[in-house]
C-alpha cells in the first residue's frame, strides 16, 4: 500500500505541509503518481525511526485482525536472544558474526548476510546514539524460524554511515516472514527507542532480565490498535 501526504501526516503526527516541506527541501523520498507523491510505508517507517519521530504506532497494529497479530516485543527479543562481544572491524564482518549467532543453517545464513548487505547499500540502518537496526525491506523466511529481534553488542564500536556520524556499537537485528510483521517490529522497536527506561537499558548494557523487564513496559503502554 502506498500512503498519500495525509496518509503521512497522521502517521507522523504533523501537518501535511511540514510533509510537503520535507519533499521539497529532498529530505523525505516519493514518487510521483499523477502528479501527487505517493510513499511506500515501510520505507518511511525506516525515515522515521531513523530520525526518532514520534510515530501513530496503533496504525500498524490494527490491519488483519487478532490472528494475523505479531509476536510480543519480548518474545521478538527472546527468540533472537540478546548477545555480547560480537566481533568485526567493518559493517560486512559485523553483520555476519551477527547472523552467525543465529540459529540458522549454513547456506541460510550466507543468503541473510548477502541480503542484509544489499538492504544496507540502499543506505545506512544506522539511527544514531550507537545504534543500528539492520533487517531486510521484503520478508523472507528462514528455515520456518518465528519472526525475531537479536540485540547484539559489538566488541568495539564500528562505523555504520549512521545518521549522525557516530560510530555504531548496539545492533538489532530484525527478522520476519512477512511484511505486517515486519512493520508492526519495526514500529514497536522505534517506540520502545523512543522511551528513556529501555534506551538506557540498552545502552549501559543492562542485564537481560533487565531489557526484557523494560521492553514489556514499553508495550503495555503501546495505544491500542485502531479497529476498522
Amino acid at each position: 500500500m502506498h500512503l498519500t501526504v495525509a496518509d503521512v501526516a497522521a502517521l507522523l503526527r504533523t501537518p501535511p505541509k511540514q510533509v510537503y516541506r520535507w519533499i521539497d527541501a529532498g529530505e523525505l523520498d516519493c514518487n510521483w503518481f499523477h502528479d501527487q507523491p505517493r510513499f511506500n510505508r515501510t520505507e518511511l517507517l525506516e525515515w522515521a525511526t531513523a530520525r526518532h519521530m514520534p510515530i501513530a504506532v496503533e496504525q500498524f497494529l490494527d490491519e488483519e485482525g487478532d490472528d494475523a497479530r505479531c509476536p510480543t516485543l519480548v518474545a521478538s527479543l527472546g527468540t533472537g536472544g540478546i548477545h555480547h562481544h560480537i566481533d568485526g572491524a567493518d559493517r560486512p564482518s559485523v553483520l555476519r558474526s551477527v547472523v552467525n549467532v543465529m540459529q540458522l543453517a549454513e547456506v541460510e545464513k550466507e543468503t541473510l548476510v548477502q541480503v542484509l548487505l544489499a538492504r544496507e547499500a540502499t543506505g545506512s540502518t544506522g539511527i544514531g546514539d550507537g545504534i543500528a537496526i539492520p533487517h531486510v525491506r521484503q520478508p523472507i523466511v528462514m528455515g520456518g524460524s518465528a519472526a525475531s529481534i537479536s540485540l547484539c553488542f559489538l566488541e568495539r564500536p564500528v562505523n555504520f554511515c549512521a545518521i549522525d556520524g557516530g560510530p555504531v556499537h548496539t545492533l538489532f537485528l530484525m527478522i520476519s516472514a512477512t511484511v505486517r510483521g515486519h512493520l508492526q517490529m519495526l514500529a514497536k522497536l522505534g517506540f520502545a527507542l523512543g522511551d528513556p527506561g529501555f534506551k538506557n537499558a540498552v545502552l549501559r548494557r543492562a542485564s537481560a532480565e533487565e531489557i526484557l523487564r523494560e521492553a514489556g513496559r514499553v508495550e503495555a503502554g503501546l495505544p491500542h490498535p485502531i479497529r476498522s
